[in-house]
């Protein structure tokens, strides 16, 4: 069973999160190099987690942030304005492949792939958790 995502509440990825969700392919730069990565919209994991989805962004969902956090400590936050299909329509992906393989331990077995940026930054490789927090 998953764990549903609560406010301030660090929950690992895992590979049953992708699990029967629609696959998205984008392509991303990180060190010069272009990579396709496929795998689920992070919207559509966080709505699986029970995170506010579609119509229900809206109102004080528009102050609620998700922190996707790497192994390594770093991470980076995205508002679920901004990756609802719905509003902002950022093309962030929670890839497992990239190039047609599996993602290997040195970035993976997780990582984002955001469709547009002008430098990886936001792309985090070996992401191990995500956590809802409130911007108030």
């Amino acid at each position: 069973m998953l764990e549903a995502l609560a406010l301030n509440v660090a929950v690992p990825v895992e590979p049953s999160m992708l699990e029967g969700l629609p696959a998205r392919q984008v392509t991303i730069a990180f060190h010069g190099e272009q990579q396709v990565c496929t795998g689920p919209l992070l919207a559509d994991v966080l709505a699986k987690l029970g995170a506010p989805a579609k119509g229900e962004v809206k109102g004080p969902a528009l102050r609620t942030a998700v922190v996707v956090e790497a192994r390594d400590g770093y991470r980076v936050a995205f508002t679920l304005g901004e990756l609802d299909p719905l509003l902002g329509k950022a093309p962030v992906v929670l890839a497992d492949r990239c190039n047609g393989a599996a993602i290997g331990e040195a970035d993976g077995p997780f990582r984002l792939a955001v469709e547009g940026d002008q430098r990886g930054a936001r792309s985090v490789r070996q992401v191990v958790s995500l956590r809802l927090v409130n911007i108030d």
